[in-house]
């Protein structure tokens, strides 16, 4: 019996996948959950197992083609009996799912005379995209075109270069990879569709560092890893999270939708590209949990090895840009998320103490990125004021396991 392998669904936001390499040829045996090709979904780079043991029939998409989800990508011969296994599930929905129909760059056939129908904001939004309101379909009521609409044709339209990128004497062209193209077509899509607001913090975390710098050989000689300033930094944002809910929400065009999990994205930079995956429910770890996850997922992300169920279902994201030495910066933020926060490099600063006493503590700037849709700058402030309270409260008692 033929078994049809699709390209799985991976997360709200993501439309579709680029076959990066094929693991198996027209001919192999395969086993069950054995890796049978190398796809590329919103920045990342997984190995898709197959659901079936069988013989590979036909493989009917060729390395470097972008398919949708849902496409079908090969014929397996399965073995008689076996029942498929789920490799790609859905994640369990936290909120009601929308009455209305997915968004699709399908165009519908229009009555003559008939008028497209888009708010001001989405007809500025495709103009800012260079995107064509007339290859796009409506799924707002009545056929109205909203947001998600706009954001969902971008995403399966391809990056033209621009009609100035000869290359001169004096230059070279670098071909782009497929997670390169797919950062540039997500973060471009981003930054256009969310009206993003910046707010900055320092703390002081002079009892943070002297917490770690008494912990970190015994941390290393117990989990064989380091312990860096990020997972208490993880820690206090994913406990703030739980107090300021529309920092962990999206944008749903007519509602907001406040997400019951803290399923935070970690950024991973990588020698193909940035990468975010995910430690979920956060919320319920301890600072030595968050340590041992973080590591571990870093780990993979720099050798390729990341699952699917790694970069699925990211609510909120946390970027150590100060890990390059940065002090301050204004990060993008996701889609399908609210807010994206960034750890800065920790540095000897000269303070005001006690009774105007001049003292060197150790200080951290906390950067911030929310959409402004969602929430305003009191919301995001206190939610900012919060993870730095935590921060500064960490003292040479305080428990990580």
């Amino acid at each position: 019996m033929a078994f049809t392998l699709t390209m799985p669904e991976v997360g709200e936001t993501v439309t579709e996948g680029t076959i990066e390499r094929w693991l198996k040829q027209p001919g192999d045996k395969i086993n069950k959950y054995d890796p049978i090709v190398e796809i590329n979904t919103d920045k990342v780079n997984v190995e898709l197992p197959s659901p079936v043991s069988g013989t590979i029939i036909e493989l009917l998409v060729a390395e470097g083609d972008t398919v949708p989800i849902g496409a079908a990508l090969a014929t397996i011969e399965e073995v008689a009996g076996e029942a498929p296994a789920d490799i790609a599930p859905p994640r369990p929905s936290q909120e009601p799912a929308p009455a209305k129909a997915p968004p699709t760059s399908v165009a519908r056939t229009h009555a003559a005379g008939e008028r497209r129908r888009a708010t001001p904001r989405v007809q500025k939004l495709a103009e800012e995209l260079g995107l064509s309101l007339d290859a796009v379909a409506g799924t707002g009521p009545g056929g109205r075109i909203v947001e998600e609409d706009v954001r969902a044709a971008v995403s399966r339209a391809p990056l033209a270069a621009p009609a100035s990128a000869e290359q001169g004497p004096e230059e070279e062209s670098v071909p782009l990879t497929a997670v390169r193209r797919t950062i540039a077509r997500r973060m471009s899509e981003a930054a256009f569709s969310a009206p993003a607001a910046w707010l900055a913090a320092e703390a002081d975390v002079s009892g943070l560092v002297r917490l770690r710098d008494s912990l970190k050989e015994s941390f290393r000689t117990k989990h064989g890893s380091d312990l860096t300033y990020l997972p208490f930094v993880a820690h206090a944002v994913s406990r703030a999270l739980v107090e300021h809910p529309y920092l962990n929400a999206s944008w749903g065009e007519d509602r907001i939708i406040l997400k019951k999990r803290i399923n935070l994205g970690i950024a991973v930079a990588t020698d193909h590209g940035l990468i975010v995956p995910v430690v979920p429910a956060a919320e319920r770890l301890s600072v030595t949990a968050l340590a041992l996850a973080i590591n571990d997922l870093g780990e993979r992300a720099r050798a390729n090895k990341l699952r699917l169920e790694d970069v699925q279902g990211g609510t909120f994201t946390l970027d150590n840009t100060g890990a390059f030495g940065s002090i301050m910066s204004q990060p993008i933020i996701n889609l399908g998320q609210s807010a994206i926060i960034t750890l800065e490099a920790v540095t000897k600063q000269p303070r005001v103490v006690g009774d105007d006493a001049i003292a060197v503590r150790s200080v951290v700037a906390l950067c911030l990125s929310f959409d402004h849709r969602v929430l305003d700058g009191h919301q995001a402030g206190y939610f900012l004021r919060e993870v730095k309270r935590r921060l500064e409260s960490i003292g040479p008692d305080t428990g990580i396991d």
